[in-house]
């Protein structure tokens, strides 16, 4: 696919490949320059403080056996942690 560097550095990404990525206007993403070629990543923002509860809840829970989750919201789930609300 070829697409145009346009005014003030902007480009439009493909629609078919929005699509398989599923992401939306508003999403973040990691910009990385490597070998001559410009990546985007997806990521995930979170609020600091949220982040700071997250880390001293999953230290009060390191006692707990090994379990091997399938997604991080699954852990968090597991964890009491709802990534959608502000139960946090």
């Amino acid at each position: 696919m070829l697409i145009e560097m346009r005014a003030r550095s902007q480009i439009t990404l493909p629609n078919e490949i929005i699509k398989s990525l599923g992401i939306s206007e508003g999403d973040k993403f990691e910009v990385m320059e490597r070998n001559g070629g410009v990546f985007l990543c997806p990521v995930v923002v979170y609020p600091k403080a949220k982040l700071e509860q997250i880390a001293k809840i999953i230290k009060s829970h390191k006692k707990k056996p090994s379990v091997v989750f399938e997604s991080v919201e699954d852990m968090f789930k597991d964890i009491g942690i709802n990534l959608a609300g502000d139960d946090v």
